[in-house]
């Protein structure tokens, strides 16, 4: 082979085996690029807590308790009855007028939640048992004398009046009996005094009867002028004596 023939075998050579390596390297296996991982799931919401006390937990009516609450991961709270909606975390007072449970409900994301507390109103005393009247003290202040004019044992119109409320008091207290005194002023001699004493005990006793109270409640004696009940000398002060005195007997 001559000289020139060799220089260009050379670079003929060296072309075809850079195409074969090119033509290996293009026929090769590919490289395949990993898929990108997805993201983790979003954690799922906490679910609300929430709390519920009463203090005290019970009182008397009128009286007010203190409702305090906590809570957490809840957009929305509520108390019923009576309060409404809340603050995440606080405290109210109420005054239930009746034994109340209250509940606390707590709304988030991850859904509901609730709390109760309960305020007991206590019963109120009894009232302390009514004072029996002392009968002496109400036959003083209810039971009236009946009065006369001088020298008469007639019943006038206003001893009438006053007997009538003594007749209502003794049908209200049947188990009293009754003493009626016949009283004079001091003009007069003693018998005769005692004589008109008798007439007008005896004249009020009747109409007592006639009022419809039993004549074995009643009984009579006249002291004539010998206990008076005013000492002066004087009309408005024999007045006073001239009367059917009624006094309690048992």
């Amino acid at each position: 082979m001559n000289l020139a023939s060799r220089s260009l075998y050379r670079p003929g050579l060296i072309a075809m085996l850079a195409a074969a390596f090119v033509f290996a390297v293009g026929c090769g296996p590919k490289r395949v690029e990993p898929k990108p991982q997805p993201p983790p799931p979003a954690p799922a919401p906490a679910r609300p807590t929430v709390t519920l006390q009463a203090s005290p937990s019970t009182i008397n009516k009128g009286d007010s308790a203190t409702l305090s609450w906590n809570s957490t991961d809840a957009t929305q709270l509520s108390i019923a009855p009576d309060v409404g909606s809340v603050t995440a975390q606080g405290s109210t007072k109420v005054t239930p007028s009746d034994s109340t449970t209250y509940t606390i409900t707590a709304t988030g994301p991850g859904g509901n939640a609730s709390a109760s507390a309960s305020v007991t109103v206590a019963a109120p005393p009894p009232p302390p048992p009514t004072p029996q009247p002392d009968l002496n003290d109400l036959f003083l202040r209810e039971v009236r004398d009946a009065y006369f004019d001088f020298n008469k044992a007639d019943i006038r119109v206003d001893a009438r009046e006053a007997l009538s409320k003594t007749a209502d008091f003794l049908k209200n207290y049947p188990q009293i009996k009754v003493t009626i005194e016949g009283h004079c002023d001091e003009r007069g001699s003693t018998e005769y005094n005692l004589a008109l004493g008798d007439r007008r005990a005896n004249a009020t006793k009747q109409y007592l009867v006639s009022l419809g109270i039993s004549a074995d409640r009643i009984a009579t004696v006249s002291y004539g002028k010998e206990k008076p009940f005013c000492m002066e000398s004087n009309e408005a002060c024999w007045q006073q004596n001239r009367r059917g005195h009624l006094v309690k007997a048992n």
